[in-house]
């Protein structure tokens, strides 16, 4: 005999907890909006330096005009819901570069409070991978609809 259970009522409390699309919007807008802080200072203050660091790896300088899409044009999408996915793999992708063109040295060290030194950094690199992995969600201005939002 199957036994059967009384129907559960499904309450505010039960809607508001259980909203995958609010932590999507939650991570979104946060990962996004504090990555436009940097692309604005680097549009106010110039972004030269970047060129300089990619010819001293070897790359070509002017690849340091994809700072622009990476940090501005990229997180402003994130933040609206539009193209979610790409611009967080654009996001991703500058971060990676950062990382490698700034901060490979402080790979293994720790601050003298003890933290990672590339807390920053990589806590950008894979909120962005969460937000390729997870889309935009309902609250956004694509709805979360299509295979890149």
């Amino acid at each position: 005999m199957v036994k059967k259970y009384p129907k559960r009522r499904v309450g505010m409390f039960d809607r508001f907890f259980n909203n995958s699309d609010v932590g999507k919007l939650l991570l979104r807008v946060s990962v996004g909006t504090l990555m436009l802080f940097h692309g604005v200072n680097k549009l106010q203050h110039g972004y030269g330096f970047v060129e300089q660091m990619l010819l001293k790896a070897g790359f070509p300088g002017y690849l340091s005009h994809g700072i622009l899409v990476g940090e501005l044009l990229a997180p402003f999408f994130m933040v609206l819901g539009l193209y979610t996915r790409q611009a967080a793999l654009i996001q991703a992708f500058v971060m990676v570069m950062a990382i490698y063109l700034v901060h490979t040295k402080e790979l293994f060290s720790v601050t003298a409070h003890g933290g990672y030194a590339l807390e920053l950094p990589i806590l950008y690199l894979f909120g962005s991978l969460a937000v390729f992995f997870l889309g935009a969600g309902r609250f956004s201005v694509s709805r979360g609809g299509g295979l890149w939002n």
